[in-house]
């Protein structure tokens, strides 16, 4: 089965950290992304865009319109993603509980969401 992993932040949090801690944190993603690819499990892994270069698509009229920014306003936003291919949904937390977001971070509100994937079109 393939999982959407999700990981979060708070950009509230995140920018209320002094550069050193932020610079510390950050540097410790590098050899933990490094160790969940090495289990062969990660078809995908990205970070992404800070929320200010994000655009959304919604339908109006039978035409998509865009605008700037997230499609939904929260306190949280995503800041990467990966899929996982496991066997079941312990195989699956253990692979997600390998990203920083899952055990760093707590200052900048960091956090995973799993999402089993019932479609996947690779």
């Amino acid at each position: 089965m393939k999982y959407l992993g999700l990981a979060y932040y708070n950009p509230e949090k995140f920018a209320a950290m002094a550069p050193g801690d932020v610079q510390a944190l950050v540097s410790q993603c590098p050899p933990m992304d490094e160790k969940m690819r090495a289990t062969g499990k990660v078809l995908v892994s990205a970070s992404l865009s800070e929320p200010k270069d994000w655009m959304t698509l919604r339908p109006r009229g039978g035409k998509p319109q865009i605008s700037d920014g997230p499609y939904t306003e929260s306190k949280e936003v995503v800041g990467g993603l990966f899929i996982i291919e496991a066997a079941d949904r312990d195989e699956a937390m253990r692979l997600a509980a390998m990203h920083p977001a899952a055990s760093l971070g707590e200052a900048g509100g960091w956090g995973i969401e799993l999402i089993p994937m019932d479609f996947f079109l690779g």
